[in-house]
Parts: C-alpha cells; sequence; structure tokens
C-alpha cells in the first residue's frame, strides 16, 4: 500500500498533535511526514501532493472532497497570541496592511475583520520575506507564528498589537479554528482512530512536548494550555463555516 502523504504546520502551536504521531512507530509506517509554514501545507493539499495536512481552515472551500479526519485542531477561544496585527497607530489609522506571506486563514481573518468588524477600508498587500521591517507609520502588517513571540521581545515592536483571534471573537461572540486536519480522500478507519489517538497524546504530555522544545521568548504551558483550544467542539464549526461565509464574501 502507498504510503499516506502527511503535511503539518512547522510551528510551536503543532508540536503537541506532532509529538504521539512522532513516537508511534505503527503509524509511522504508514506515512510520508513533511512540515512547513501554513500556506505551503494548505498549497500541497489543494494540489494533491499531500493526502491530509494540518491546514488553514480558508482552504478549505479549494478541496472539492474535504474531510476533518481528526478531533483536534489549532484553535482559541479568545487570544490566541501568535496570530496578531502589528501597527504603529490605532486600526482607525491604518491606511495599508502587509499580509504573512506564510498565512492563509490568518490573513484571509484580517480581511474580514477590516470589512465586517472594524468597518474600515484598507490597502492589502501580499507581503514577501523581510516584509516585517516594513511595518511603519500607517503601514501595519500581520505576523503569525513564533515570528509573533520574537517581534513582541524584539527592540522594534509597534506599539498597537490587534490579537486577531481575540478581535473575532469579539466580534462573533465565538471561538476561531485557525487550522484543521483536512484530507482531501477517504482514508481508512483505522488509519484515521490511530491517528486521532497519536495527537490525543501529545496533549496528554504536555510537560514532555515542552522539554522537547525549550523556548526562552514564551511560556509555552500557558501557550499550549490556555492560549491555544485543540479540541475541535460545535462552537468552533459553527465558527469555521461563518468565517469561510464572511471570506468569500470579500
Amino acid at each position: 500500500m502507498d504510503k499516506i502523504r502527511v503535511a503539518a504546520v512547522s510551528y510551536l502551536n503543532s508540536k503537541p498533535l506532532l509529538y504521539g504521531i512522532k513516537r508511534s512507530p505503527e503509524l509511522l509506517s504508514q506515512i510520508i511526514l513533511t512540515e512547513d509554514y501554513p500556506k505551503k501545507i494548505g498549497e500541497m493539499l489543494v494540489s494533491g501532493e499531500a493526502d491530509v495536512g494540518l491546514i488553514p481552515v480558508a482552504f478549505i472551500p479549494l478541496i472539492p472532497h474535504w474531510q476533518i479526519v481528526s478531533d483536534y485542531c489549532i484553535g482559541s477561544v479568545g487570544k490566541v497570541e501568535t496570530v496578531s496585527l502589528f501597527s504603529d497607530v490605532p486600526v482607525d489609522k491604518i491606511e495599508k496592511v502587509l499580509l504573512d506571506y506564510q498565512s492563509f486563514s490568518s490573513v484571509n481573518l484580517c480581511r474580514v475583520l477590516f470589512k465586517n468588524h472594524w468597518k474600515k477600508e484598507v490597502v492589502f498587500e501580499n507581503a514577501t520575506a523581510g516584509y516585517i521591517q516594513q511595518i511603519s507609520g500607517t503601514t501595519a502588517g500581520v505576523i503569525i507564528g513564533d515570528r509573533v513571540f520574537e517581534q513582541k521581545a524584539s527592540a522594534n515592536c509597534q506599539p498597537y498589537i490587534y490579537d486577531l483571534a481575540e478581535e473575532w471573537t469579539k466580534f462573533t461572540k465565538l471561538p476561531f479554528m485557525m487550522a484543521a486536519w483536512i484530507a482531501n480522500k477517504k482514508l481508512p478507519e483505522d488509519f484515521t482512530k490511530l491517528f486521532n489517538e497519536a495527537n490525543k497524546t501529545g496533549l496528554e504530555n504536555i510537560d514532555a512536548v515542552i522539554a522537547e522544545n525549550p523556548y526562552p521568548l514564551y511560556d509555552l504551558k500557558k501557550y499550549f494550555m490556555e492560549d491555544i483550544s485543540y479540541e475541535i467542539t460545535g462552537d468552533k464549526l459553527k465558527a469555521m463555516q461563518l468565517f469561510i461565509t464572511l471570506m468569500q464574501e470579500l
């Protein structure tokens, strides 16, 4: 049997989900695992280079036969800390927004919030590597992942930081689901059961995950246990559908 191609986000937030996968000989014998930034992972699933991926949910409309294959996701209930809009000025003074090239859900979330929550028209520009240095004056920028912690710790950090997951919750009174394990085809039931159990293993061993990924810029126990909400719930699915609807109306 051909191995199942699994693609996962390489950021810290995926470490608890990958912990059990990387420690399951039975599962590892069935998969080829690739790690990269979120937008790249989503593109791999859309193109068929991967069979299942921890992808930004904004890619879902581009996948004809998508299905969620795990009870776990990258989500939030309020602040998530690693999906942020950085700016020198308050949101009502922003004129242009640089969109993180590594992101797909978060940059679309930013667009949705400007239109529906902040009700402000701005110029959106797809950014390339090095764009963070261009955040200045009335030009803001979306930054996601571990680089948010790095920017907050830098001497050049902007005075205004808007947590986009928190702003979504203010706007909708719902949680948010940034990424989920999505397959582009039907997978064997025994595989999805084993895969789900492997996801759960890391979440039950957070101290071990932290020990394996020392990180001086932020308290990972808080990040994994408070900031990120890993379990898929009815409200997260409702939020996902609302987000996709609003995104398609842009």
